[in-house]
């Protein structure tokens, strides 16, 4: 029989048709599968009412849809298809497990286009949903219009409205006039438009950012004041003083969250008259900072820090690799010793907070090389340089400094903080051991079987890999299998960095949480800053839409990597390469290349000569007449015969 129990969640559904809910009384059981047929036209993240079905007998309790409450999304990008007469939109969404039926298609809705389609009708969760045509985007496997479906797909906006321009366009003028009338550097403090700031024009300062970077986020500040001690200054964009609360600008930040980073382009979360030149440290500029000064020894021991706003006029602007390059061969150079102390001094914080238990995440980002006409010319594995590492830890210590004063002065004061902050929940140990099960089987030691595992136990597995062909692949999984990190108002700290309290603060350009931070300490500075219900209820709700966002934008921005990557094989047809195996199912190996990442299947009907099975406990295929294994994490050789762009697969051969 089945269960009264009815409750509303948010629903996610997968391309089988098949949905998934939360249990809503006991967030450790699994979560309540639905299946197709009780679906009720239900979609991905809609939310829904579901009713509870018996769970006796059952490991996995299940349920059905009694009714849509709200739908997250009526409107989908996909391919079109025409099949006896009639027009279908195939979705790109893999998540999305129908077509839909086009009622009245217009004329250049051709076969094989991309276009956008609205669900306009749907009651009979057996038949299709009916819709029409928004857009038609172009021929599928264009450049342009593969792109254009990626950022549609993801509510992605690539235009400012036109109040928003405006707004940027006289924010603009007024802030480099008010530039203009500073008083020349003196390295005191000044006072401009009723804001006090610490003149730090007269201190050796440098932005280090990758090559193509156009919008400057933060600089760093270098002096010795004596012997044994460094004043380091860490410098982010005051865009809180161009951007202000409930201002259209403010208004179109928020609604886009964050700065996108596709293959050939970025979609700033502020208008280019903000983000590359107002608010961007740009070289031989005076720009307004909001700092967070250091004082330091050489073992990277913090002796005092100051917060506050400040301005700076950044000397030089390196590349990464151009930084690098002083740091390794020009000794005569005037930022050798600035550059140098600093990257000794942040190797010994790194150190630090891997011996306090953070976890080394760090592995190679895939490059895509592209030329004039979006064709990918070279897709390749970066390097991570000594001066990537350095600017990273200076941020995290920024970020940490900021949180920490916060807390302590609130501490002082027996009051409890409204702030927003960058949380890294602990692992799932089933998840955990899962993992532990993976590597294990690979070879390596990975903590006791049936004992919690520790920062420790993943930093002493990343040691045992590093270099290897399998490092990739098991720091991947490893990340897969923790949560995410998001923002909330809720301190629990950060896992992942083993930071009692973290946040983000050093990159406003390009994230709204970070430019909300920055309002938050500066109330707190100016002593204006008082804790309400209300208020902590409203940054929550606003904490938990940017961290949906943030997912968001992460995926539309490996969709645009994968599409490259897709598009890269299909002109290599026929070629050999090496890669090493990065799954293991019934139904084939998936392959990574070893290069560009570019990932594909081997279907297990082409593994010639036997007949072959997964066995779940060694993660390989294995021939039943041969004995021949196919293991994850081996390397093997391999021919790309088939890329389809538009669905964006691979299709490998072993050879």
């Amino acid at each position: 029989m089945k269960n009264t129990n009815t409750f509303t969640a948010q629903i996610n559904t997968i391309r089988r048709g098949v949905g998934f809910v939360p249990h809503p009384h006991n967030s450790e059981l699994p979560d309540i599968r639905i299946e197709g047929e009780d679906l009720n036209t239900a979609l991905n993240r809609d939310m829904v009412e579901v009713c509870l079905h018996s769970t006796e007998d059952r490991r996995e309790p299940r349920g059905e849809v009694v009714k849509v409450v709200k739908r997250a999304r009526t409107q989908f990008v996909g391919r079109i298809e025409i099949e006896s007469g009639l027009t279908f939109l195939v979705p790109d969404d893999k998540r999305m497990y129908t077509d839909i039926l086009i009622t009245e298609p217009p004329k250049d809705a051709q076969e094989g286009y991309k276009a956008v389609a609205e669900i306009t009708k749907w009651t009979d969760p057996k038949k299709d949903p009916l819709g029409r045509i928004v857009r038609v985007l172009g021929k599928k496997g264009e450049h342009e219009v593969e792109i254009a479906s990626i950022v549609l797909e993801y509510n992605i906006d690539t235009n400012f409205p036109d109040d928003v321009l405006k707004e940027s366009k006289d924010v603009a003028q007024n802030g480099h006039e008010e530039l203009t009338l500073l008083p020349p550097a003196s390295a005191d403090m000044l006072t401009s438009k009723g804001v006090t700031r610490r003149d730090f024009r007269t201190i050796p300062t440098y932005t280090i950012d990758p090559a193509d970077a156009k919008d400057f986020d933060d600089a760093l500040s270098f002096s010795r004041i004596e012997n044994d001690l460094y004043e380091i200054g860490i410098h982010i964009a005051d865009v809180s003083h161009y951007v202000r609360t409930e201002s259209a600008l403010d208004k179109e930040a928020q609604e886009r969250g964050f700065s996108t980073y596709l293959v050939d382009r970025t979609i700033p979360m502020l208008p280019e008259a903000l983000s590359n030149d107002l608010c961007s440290l740009n070289p031989k500029s005076d720009r307004f900072t909001f700092s967070a000064v250091v004082t330091l020894d050489e073992d990277g021991v913090i002796h005092d820090s100051w917060l506050g706003k400040g301005i700076i006029h950044s000397d030089t602007r390196f590349a990464y690799e151009d930084a690098q390059k002083i740091i390794d061969n020009e000794r005569e150079h005037e930022a050798y010793i600035p550059l140098t102390t600093l990257n000794t001094i942040a190797k010994k914080l790194r150190k630090k907070r891997f011996d306090e238990g953070a976890i080394d995440f760090d592995k190679s980002e895939v490059q895509v090389d592209i030329d004039t006409r979006g064709i990918p010319t070279r897709i390749y594995r970066k390097t991570r340089l000594d001066t990537h590492k350095m600017i990273e830890e200076f941020m995290l210590l920024a970020n940490r400094i900021v949180t920490e004063t916060i807390w302590d002065d609130h501490k002082k004061k027996n009051t409890k903080p409204t702030f927003l902050y960058r949380v890294h929940d602990t692992p799932n140990e089933e998840k955990l051991e899962t993992i532990g099960d993976l590597v294990r089987s690979l070879g390596y030691t990975f903590g006791k079987r049936g004992h919690q595992i520790t920062a420790q136990d993943i930093n002493t597995l990343f040691e045992q890999i590093d270099g290897s062909p399998l490092e990739g692949l098991i720091k991947t999984s490893m990340i897969r299998s923790m949560s995410r990190a998001e923002y909330t108002t809720k301190n629990i700290g950060h896992f992942g960095l083993s930071f009692e309290l973290y946040t983000h603060f050093t990159s406003p350009i390009r994230r709204y949480a970070d430019l909300l931070v920055h309002r938050l300490l500066m109330d707190h500075l100016s002593g204006t800053h008082t804790t309400q219900d209300k208020e902590a209820s409203d940054l929550e709700s606003l904490a938990g839409a940017l961290s949906t966002r943030e997912a968001h934008i992460a995926r539309a921005e490996r969709d645009s990597i994968t599409f490259k990557q897709v598009e890269y094989m299909s002109k290599r047809i026929g070629e050999k390469f090496t890669g090493i195996i990065s799954g293991v199912t019934e139904w084939g190996l998936y392959i990574e290349e070893k290069d560009t990442g570019a990932e594909g299947l081997v279907s297990v009907r082409n593994l010639d000569g036997d007949y072959y099975r997964l066995d779940t406990k060694q993660y390989a295929l294995i021939g039943e007449k041969t004995g021949k294994k196919y293991s994850l994490g081996d390397t093997v050789k391999f021919k790309v015969t088939k890329a389809d762009v538009d669905a964006r697969t691979l299709d490998f051969i072993l050879i």
